[in-house]
């Protein structure tokens, strides 16, 4: 059976239909209002699919990847043009690559990927290296390697296993039936490698839509998905730079930013890291959390450069060897835009506000929604009625609030309580040369904990993880 998107949206998909459309089916035929349309056979044309997916980062292409196994056909759309960069830190964590080992993604060091064994963490005058925890549900490692070549890699995992991608599309908005709001499909802009318009703009037709566009979340703000301001935000920092330990097997964390004052240090708001990327080049960033989504007033960049006047000399993290600019992200985390699912529109990583408060990591969480809604909705489109298929997607926010709402609510506490850097520098003093307690805060601050079953503490953070409201 082809999954389809059925009689009922006959007009939406003839030629030059309009960003709403009404159904033209036949009495009896069209589905109820608000809910999934039927499949139908037959061919399509090539700007009709049964998914479109929106955004192409590691999200998206999990998502699109996770469908076209299931066997639907999927319309990728990216804005930029591959190679294409991202503001990351480019670390992945055990648990990210448990990811990619599940959707089968080669990670040989001989195609870039460098694996590292640890954290290596600062703080207070203190130093301790903490490796990655022997667990059962993902390996004892992380690796890195930069969002310009991992997107790349993904997407085109993606299209191996028979997504269609095109670039240089990007989505300008939802096309919706006038009289459900359901959404039928997206409109489309061409644009070159600069951003600028490089021809008519054009309508893809789908009965599911999934947007995995990042922080922006154009299309789930066209829904009315609104931002949620009480939940936490972070913003990110990163740069480049030469240095002789690319190769360094940790990645490094820096819990306490001073400004180097001569006489009167005064401690900065934010951490710092430092992670080899094995090419000669090492990700250098800053982050900063607040416990809510209202601006800060921060100027980061210059919290950046202060830093770097007092780096680790070891790294050389000298003007000379920088390259590239020193952009900026806002990182959106804990579930900060609900509900994940609305009228045939699946929220995907950034666009729900998927980034971990407590490290502010978002590709994990981008690549498990990815497959977790790859999966809902290719068991909706096997439903044999529209009621069961409409079921069946919202399901699509409860497994996601039951794998990470608990975890999401420890970190909003965690990020009322660190946000303040002299709260913090009291943890980091009394925390960090206490080597058990750090592998506990490792283990719960990384994600890197059995879910089902474990040691002692893995079973004391799923325990917490269980008695506070999901997220």
């Amino acid at each position: 059976m082809d999954p389809g998107t059925g009689p009922a949206l006959g007009a939406a998909l003839a030629p030059g239909a309009g960003p709403t459309v009404a159904a033209a089916a036949a009495p009896g035929t069209a589905p109820a209002r608000g809910t999934a349309p039927a499949p139908a056979a037959g061919p399509r044309r090539e700007d009709e699919a049964d998914v479109i997916v929106v955004g192409a980062g590691p999200g998206g292409a999990a998502a699109a990847y996770y469908l076209a196994r299931a066997g639907l056909e999927v319309l990728l759309l990216e804005k930029a043009t591959f190679p294409r960069d991202k503001v990351c830190g480019d670390g992945l964590t055990p648990r990210a690559v448990a990811e990619l080992i599940r959707m089968g993604v080669p990670t040989p060091e001989a195609d870039g990927w460098i694996r590292n064994w640890g954290l290596r963490t600062y703080g207070a005058g203190h130093r301790i290296e903490i490796p990655w925890p022997e667990l059962a549900e993902m390996p004892s490692y992380g690796l890195a390697r930069s969002r310009m070549n991992l997107d790349e890699t993904l997407a085109r995992h993606a299209v191996a296993a028979g997504a269609t991608l095109r670039e240089g599309m990007s989505v300008t908005g939802p096309v919706r039936h006038e009289r459900s709001g359901r959404i039928l499909g997206v409109t489309a802009r061409p644009v070159d490698g600069g951003g600028r318009r490089a021809g008519a703009d054009v309508t893809f037709r789908a009965p599911l839509v999934v947007d995995a566009g990042g922080v922006a979340a154009r299309l789930a703000t066209s829904m009315g998905i609104e931002k949620d301001m009480s939940r936490p935000m972070g913003v990110a920092v990163r740069t480049y730079f030469r240095s002789p330990r690319h190769t360094d097997p940790m990645m490094e964390s820096h819990l306490e930013l001073w400004d180097g004052v001569p006489g009167k240090s005064n401690l900065m708001p934010g951490y710092g890291w430092i992670f080899a990327l094995g090419d000669g080049t090492v990700n250098v960033g800053l982050g900063s959390l607040s416990a809510t989504a209202r601006p800060t007033g921060l100027d980061y960049k210059g919290l950046f450069r202060t830093w770097m006047h007092n780096a680790p000399a070891e790294w050389e993290l000298t003007p000379e060897n920088q390259i590239g600019e020193l952009r900026s992200a806002a990182l959106p985390m804990a579930f900060n835009r609900k509900p994940h699912y609305r009228s045939g529109l699946l929220l995907v990583g950034d666009s729900g506000g998927m980034v971990s408060p407590f490290n502010g990591e978002g590709i994990a969480y981008a690549l498990q929604s990815g497959r977790v809604a790859g999966d809902v909705v290719a068991q909706a489109l096997a439903q044999p009625t529209a009621y069961a298929r409409e079921k069946t997607l919202r399901t699509y926010p409860q497994i996601l609030g039951r794998e990470l709402g608990g975890y999401y609510t420890l970190g909003q506490v965690f990020a009322r309580l660190i946000e303040r850097p002299e709260v913090m520098r009291l943890c980091v003093k009394h925390g960090l040369p206490r080597p058990t307690l750090m592998r506990f805060v490792m283990k719960l601050l990384s994600d890197g904990f059995d879910r089902h079953g474990g040691d002692w503490m893995d079973r004391l953070i799923t325990a917490l993880t269980r008695v506070v409201p999901a997220s």
